[in-house]
């Protein structure tokens, strides 16, 4: 694609960055065929080229509209399109830039304003998060029934296991997770234990940067990545031999610390350690000897749901119905896996109605089979996915854990 930026943009590295990915784009459309928002909507401005078309337009100084940016803005960022693109577009990075770019551009209205300044403050808030969740879970029977399905129940965890031994990975304890579903760092805590490994988790650490970073906040985004590489250094120093993600959203935002801090002259070295170094929870299972678990196997039928982070993102699509398979866990049969759930961060917030579209088609594909619960490996995948679900929904290491 030819492409020739105007001089704000292109002297710029986002700029460039961006002119080197849009070069890319041969526009075949193979991206629409993977597109849940096209698919839905069947609006070429609403599937991927289009969208490429509407960020060089902007990028080339022609007129954009708040028209244009309601297009963009319907993208779940979910990168299926990167799954399929035959020329290697990172379609994920040129809406990341862009978006930004346009926030500077393009003031938005008051109150939207106001709704993404207030989500960039709450979610990536651990206590803030913890306090307001812990304030809905008590009111939460009088709430009204829509209201009502969007506040989960309170979870406990189990206990972290005691022991301690000489195999140590570090875990991400977030900024929702903790709050929401406590068990999900507790359960894989005691599975990797039963393995012989420790793992451990940075008080420090907080949010990933990934809710600032797509609600188009990149400086504080990167003062979150910091934070973070700061309180894991120690260990890192110390010898842990991962960085192990229970939230692919999370996992698929570590992994890119390398390349968004890679002019950090203080940093760039640092955070390239720490996106080698992380890995999903499933592929770093994959290689242990899960025998030594020895899971039960009362959990049902399960539908495996496949976040975007981990399939697209991530590129781990099939690991973790290997390591259930292996650990003698039935898996259901589902259909277009491909296919996001809706969630997608802030998402569900920012669009109400299409999201849930999406959801009720998710849930569709995965109940094909009549599985007994639906388990998923993301936060914000498993919290969107109980709102509608008929089934229990929970994070897969839990069956593990059992």
């Amino acid at each position: 694609m030819q492409t020739n930026l105007v001089q704000q943009f292109a002297n710029t590295p986002e700029g460039q960055e961006a002119e080197s990915i849009l070069r890319a784009c041969v526009h075949c459309g193979f991206c629409t065929a993977t597109c849940p928002t096209y698919q839905e909507l069947n609006d070429e401005r609403d599937g991927p080229r289009g969208r490429i078309y509407l960020m060089k337009m902007f990028l080339e100084g022609e007129e954009v509209t708040e028209k244009s940016r309601e297009h963009l803005d319907r993208c779940l960022t979910c990168r299926s399109c990167e799954t399929t693109c035959p020329s290697g577009v990172k379609y994920g990075r040129l809406i990341d830039i862009s978006r930004g770019l346009m926030e500077q551009e393009m003031p938005r209205p008051p109150q939207e304003r106001w709704i993404r300044w207030s989500l960039a403050r709450v979610l990536p808030n651990r206590r803030l998060f913890g306090l307001l969740l812990r304030i809905g879970q008590i009111f939460r029977p009088v709430l009204p029934g829509k209201l009502r399905t969007k506040v989960p129940p309170r979870k406990q965890a189990s206990p972290w296991p005691a022991a301690s031994h000489e195999r140590i990975v570090l875990a991400l304890a977030g900024c929702v997770q903790p709050s929401a579903t406590p068990n999900t760092n507790a359960a894989a805590a005691r599975v990797l234990d039963r393995l012989g490994i420790t793992m451990v988790e940075a008080p420090e650490a907080g949010c990933c940067g990934a809710v600032n970073h797509h609600l188009s906040e990149h400086e504080k985004a990167l003062e979150a990545m910091r934070r973070n590489i700061d309180a894991w250094w120690p260990a890192i120093d110390a010898g842990a031999e991962a960085i192990i993600m229970t939230a692919s959203g999370c996992g698929a935002m570590v992994q890119e610390y390398g390349h968004l801090l890679r002019d950090d002259p203080v940093y760039a070295a640092k955070a390239q350690k720490v996106s080698d170094m992380t890995i999903d929870l499933g592929a770093f299972l994959l290689d242990q000897d899960l025998e030594k678990l020895n899971v039960r196997k009362d959990a049902g039928k399960v539908a495996f749901h496949c976040p975007c982070t981990l399939q697209h993102a991530m590129q781990q699509s099939g690991v973790v119905d290997q390591v259930l398979r292996k650990a003698g866990i039935e898996l259901a049969d589902t259909k277009e896996k491909h296919l996001c759930c809706g969630s997608a961060g802030t998402y569900s917030i920012l669009q109400p109605e299409l999201s849930q579209r999406l959801l009720n088609n998710k849930l569709k594909a995965l109940t094909v089979d009549n599985p007994d619960r639906i388990v998923t490996a993301n936060i914000g995948c498993q919290m969107h996915l109980e709102t509608s679900a008929k089934v229990p929904v929970q994070h897969w290491i839990e069956l593990l854990d059992q």
